[in-house]
């Protein structure tokens, strides 16, 4: 059956489309709009250019393949423009001349995406590409389109194969939407090898159309893989201990031949960097990088996995303080151990040989009590959780353990969180080294799951307890120490600095390390430690919030679709979600990031100065219950909020921008 995925009407030859890769992707859903296949073209442009963002979509050929998956669209829809000056998308080999624009339904089935992926496929052929330099109309582009998508496999065609191959290669891709450089790179790869006698390669496109898995059999017959990625391998675990060459996804796209040839190096090596035997190892879950960045990811991995004790371990202790009252906290340990459902608490319990006095009994007492020994033993976890899961982000499953022993060697030895992060980042480490090593294939089955867990939970606990254990400790004492005495002056600037790096980068790395300073500090308990939460998160519940406000108030200053994003955003904000900021800030951060940092500082400010504290890591003002006090909250997120969104307005109304022609207006134009 025809495909009718693109049409005249989204063609567009030897057009000058403006100087821009947002310019260009602009006037490409313009014709898609001009052909009736969505009705939101902000919406589809702004989904292309935020996926341009994350990564460039220039490719070898001077070709460009800006994507998005987006609601704008109901079915997939291509739109072509050869332009008359090229326009730099960050392409190998210079401007692109010729740009595809290719849009995906949100919940678009496999099988349309399979037509996306042939025409992906397509842009590594010189004879499809010379069609589209050459075309002389719409209808030959249409025409050379058509002929990709609805053509079917040749039966005789199969990846890599050539006859009496030295060499025994698999490749696997994987992009970050799943639609174009998946399958690009597979092609790549597959072009690259064929016609050579020296190696047969078969690919595993890991793509959104879905893909057949390389054959056990194959694997274990292969002598290199070759991972080219942007996003985590599936089940990379096949391929452990396999001579492996790791890159970005695009580098396979650009330099194919080059790739192939260091997998044939790495097979020959005696002694290559090899697939780890644990499937979660930082090496085939993200690209090749340096030692610092792997550490950052693995401590980013860390604190995503603790969040959860965190989250769940504070509430429950906030459940506990609303229904049993503040003073359930003196009789935790005893009242759910003592009491039972037939034998309730009075307003006085014996605690260690003391009668002691509590604003509630009877059930409201024994409920409290019991919610907040729970929420007390999850937070208990939360160091070894922080630990375990940072050795795990740097040496997968085998790094669990020793993790998880060395941040509860932290707690024992008073080094709390920052001992956590030591230990995690230490175990993991080691564990990585040891699993690195050559052994007998019969001792091979035993290092995951035995001997490097032993050796590397000896290796931390030694080093903890005989050096770095004490020292640890002094300083997280002497922390604890200096946020327990701040007062005044002193803890309204460490709020101003917290809302500053809260409101800078809208859940990015410094944002990301103000919430890991607030949310590791909930373990301790402490009042700092709760005023500190509460400036982390009523900040960063600001920036959304005011640009909310801001687009209802001026909405001539924001583009259209960044009017439709403030509609919503504010309940973004509320929840203590700050990506919702980040639209505006991408458009325009010259403007918008200093003055949500105005907010912020005020925000931190304020909630030091009335002494806010939250017993929540999460949540915004849905946990109102946890801030103590309420009304504190509202006085500072009111401040932070007035703030920033005064300070935006006034910032784009007297630094004022090109504004934003409609694609109506483009299209009466044109």
């Amino acid at each position: 059956m025809p495909c009718h995925t693109i049409t005249t009407q989204q063609v567009a030859l030897d057009a000058d489309f403006g100087s821009t890769t947002q310019d260009v992707i602009r006037h490409l859903a313009g014709l898609i709009t001009a052909a009736g296949r969505t009705e939101n073209p902000n919406v589809l442009a702004e989904a292309a250019n935020a996926r341009e963002a994350q990564a460039s979509t220039g490719v070898n050929g001077r070709i460009a393949i800006p994507h998005c998956r987006t609601a704008a669209v109901t079915e997939p829809t291509l739109a072509f423009v050869r332009l008359s000056h090229p326009v730099d998308f960050a392409g190998p080999d210079g401007d692109a001349e010729c740009v595809f624009l290719i849009a995906a339904p949100e919940d678009d089935t496999k099988a349309h995406l399979q037509l996306l992926s042939k025409l992906a496929r397509a842009l590594v052929r010189e004879e499809f590409l010379e069609k589209l330099r050459y075309a002389n109309s719409p209808e030959d582009v249409v025409t050379a389109v058509n002929e990709v998508l609805n053509a079917g496999v040749k039966k005789n065609e199969v990846r890599g194969d050539v006859d009496k191959p030295k060499k025994r290669i698999v490749a696997v891709t994987s992009c970050a939407t799943g639609i174009a450089h998946t399958y690009m790179a597979a092609d790549a790869l597959e072009q690259a090898a064929r016609g050579r006698n020296d190696v047969k390669l078969l690919v595993e496109p890991q793509g959104s159309s879905g893909g057949k898995p390389i054959a056990p059999e194959f694997i274990a017959s292969a002598d290199a893989v070759i991972f080219a990625h942007d996003v985590v391998i599936r089940e990379p675990e096949r391929f452990a201990g396999k001579p492996v060459v790791d890159s970005p996804v695009k580098r396979a796209i650009n330099e194919p031949t080059a790739m192939l040839e260091e997998a044939i190096a790495a097979a020959r090596n005696l002694n290559p960097r090899r697939v780890p035997a644990s499937s979660s190892d930082t090496a085939t879950s993200t690209p090749a990088t340096g030692r610092l960045k792997r550490i950052h990811q693995a401590i980013l991995t860390g604190v995503s996995y603790m969040v959860p004790f965190v989250a769940a371990g504070g509430l429950l202790l906030a459940l506990g303080y609303l229904i049993g009252g503040y003073d359930v906290a003196n009789g935790w340990q005893v009242i759910p151990i003592t009491y039972s459902p037939t034998n309730l608490p009075g307003h006085e319990v014996l605690i260690g040989g003391n009668l002691t006095p509590f604003s509630h009994s009877g059930w409201a007492l024994y409920l409290g009590a019991i919610l907040f020994s729970i929420g007390q033993i999850g937070m208990q976890f939360v160091v070894a959780a922080l630990s375990g899961y940072i050795a795990y982000g740097l040496a997968g499953r085998p790094g669990i353990a020793p993790g998880f022993i060395g941040g509860a060697i932290s707690v024992m030895l008073g080094a709390g969180f920052i001992g956590g992060l030591v230990t995690g980042v230490l175990a993991g480490a080691i564990a990585f080294w040891v699993g690195s090593w050559t052994v007998p294939r019969w001792l091979a089955s035993l290092m995951p799951v035995a001997i490097i867990p032993l050796l590397a939970s000896l290796a931390v606990g030694l080093t903890m307890f005989l050096l770095l254990g004490h020292p640890l400790g002094e300083i997280m004492a002497a922390l604890q120490g200096w946020l327990t005495s701040m007062t005044g002056s002193s803890a309204i600037l460490l709020g101003v600095i917290i809302g500053l790096m809260m409101c800078f980068d809208f859940g990015g790395p410094v944002n990301k390390a103000a919430y890991i300073f607030g949310t590791a500090g909930l373990s301790a308990g402490t009042d700092a430690a709760f005023e500190i939460m509460a400036a982390v998160m009523i900040s960063g519940m600001v920036p959304p919030i005011a640009l909310s406000c801001a687009t209802l108030i001026r909405a001539q200053l924001f583009t259209p679709a960044e009017q439709q994003t403030g509609k919503s955003a504010w309940l973004l904000g509320l929840s203590f979600v700050s990506e919702g900021a980040i639209p505006f800030a991408a458009a325009d951060p010259f403007r918008v990031i200093p003055s949500m940092m105005l907010g912020g500082a005020a925000v931190g400010a304020t909630s030091m100065a009335l002494g806010v504290g939250a017993r929540a890591p999460h949540g915004g003002i849905f946990v109102i219950f946890t801030y103590e006090p309420w009304w504190g909250m509202f006085i500072a997120l009111a401040v932070g909020v007035a703030v920033s969104t005064i300070a935006v307005l006034t910032a784009k109304q007297l630094w004022r921008r090109k504004p934003v022609t409609s694609f109506s207006t483009m299209e009466k134009q044109r």
